[in-house]
């Protein structure tokens, strides 16, 4: 084979050509970077745990601004104090992916976000600085609004559960940038109430609220419908209008939800994934680097490395390990039986059995008495949050296809391979 030499001119604009190519690379890495820190943090302050994200996050926001909104609706805010990505959920409905305490991981319950909500009302009339102790007060204040009696809700900080309760709350709150601690720690608020500086930083405080519209102007029945509201976009009045609101709601379900099941759409809904799937997917796929697995059932855009998603499987520990055990037995399970159910004694019977063939080298805390159930009920909390199982009204568990992934098949050369 003979090769064809390159002239003088081309030889010295060949480094030049490959410096740009570099760049280029080093460009699209450090942007799909940025994309995927704003999907697993939307809320991004310069100081604490997001503060190299932050810094790269700024330097590359004309892109990220235009990409999220072209592809997904969203609104990127940038400023020298917080950067927020305002997100438009694909639905309103889902209810289990709660707010989780950033310390014991623990969800947050009806109470918790009262608590929370009413936090931040207090603190958008608040001082600079606050303590504890008077944040606490000024909630209990607000909490003997007659709405909130209304709703059968009581609060009081008299006892360590109550201050823990309240404590939850500002702990996220922490985490976020809304207060930075200047003095103390809420664990001695805890047990000997003692007190804890803060700084409010308001330019975080004003971000918080990602709606659409005011919360106060929507005058919607049910608490669904008010959700709905808030969220509640313009109706296209063209067809190249509702493809875009189609693309958009297929975009941000690959994005912000773990899996797209197909019967999840309606059928124009359908059409329109059926004829644009091999153009959407690439593209989210190159900008993001998330794998898309494509599937009979759906689509998902998986995260390989991790550090895009806020709930992973699996996880280290007791917990971790029970909830893969449940997740290999639900998907082997699925293989044999598409339509299969397990009423939700027959996972608490599965729990007693890996209790008593891995309690060695669980914690110890599997053998107290009901720890099968609640290991149960942790699992199942989590496994629904990822899309792999629903349940059904009478209680029953029915895994989902995408559960499949995580079963086991046969071993070839002393490794476990997944189906």
């Amino acid at each position: 084979m003979s090769l064809t030499p390159l002239s003088p001119r081309e030889v010295a604009r060949r480094p030049g050509a490959i410096l740009r190519e570099e760049v280029e690379d080093a460009t699209h890495a450090e942007r799909s970077r940025a994309l995927r820190a704003l999907l697993a943090r939307s809320l991004l302050t310069p100081d604490g745990r997001s503060k190299s994200a932050f810094a790269l996050v700024r330097r590359h926001a004309p892109y990220l601004r235009e990409w999220c909104a072209h592809y997904a609706g969203w609104t990127l805010i940038v400023t020298p104090e917080v950067i927020r990505l305002r997100k438009i959920p694909s639905v309103t409905r889902d209810a289990t992916r709660a707010a989780r305490d950033p310390v014991s991981g623990l969800p947050f319950d009806r109470r918790c976000y009262v608590l929370l909500c009413l936090s931040v009302a207090v603190l958008e009339r608040s001082d600079r600085q606050t303590t504890l102790g008077r944040l606490s007060e000024q909630v209990i204040a607000a909490a003997t609004d007659p709405a909130i009696a209304a709703a059968g809700l009581r609060f009081g900080f008299d006892t360590q559960d109550g201050r823990r309760e309240f404590v939850h709350a500002v702990r996220l709150l922490l985490d976020l940038g809304v207060i930075r601690r200047v003095q103390g720690d809420e664990e001695s608020y805890v047990r000997e109430r003692a007190d804890v500086l803060y700084n409010v930083v308001r330019p975080v405080l004003a971000q918080l609220l990602a709606a659409r519209r005011n919360p106060s102007l929507v005058s919607a029945g049910s608490f669904e419908e008010q959700l709905a509201a808030l969220v509640s976009e313009p109706r296209p009045e063209t067809a190249d209008a509702r493809n875009r609101q189609i693309r958009l709601r297929l975009t941000r379900c690959l994005l912000d939800d773990p899996v797209l099941y197909y019967d999840e759409l309606d059928a124009e809904e359908r059409a329109y994934c059926d004829r644009q799937r091999g153009h959407l997917v690439p593209e989210l796929a190159q900008a993001t680097r998330l794998q898309p697995e494509l599937r009979a059932e759906g689509i998902a855009l998986a995260d390989l490395d991790g550090d895009a998603t806020d709930l992973g499987l699996p996880e280290e520990g007791t917990e971790g390990h029970f909830t893969l055990l449940l997740t290999t037995h639900l998907a082997d399970r699925l293989r044999s039986d598409p339509n299969t159910t397990l009423s939700h004694e027959e996972i608490v019977r599965f729990a007693t059995l890996c209790i008593t063939q891995h309690k060695h080298h669980w914690r110890k805390d599997v053998t107290l008495p009901g720890a099968e159930r609640r290991y149960a009920a942790l699992a199942l909390e989590r496994l629904e949050s990822l899309g792999l199982i629903e349940r059904r009204h009478d209680g029953a568990v029915g895994p989902l296809p995408a559960i499949g992934r995580f079963a086991l098949g046969t071993p070839v050369s002393g490794e476990l391979h997944g189906s």
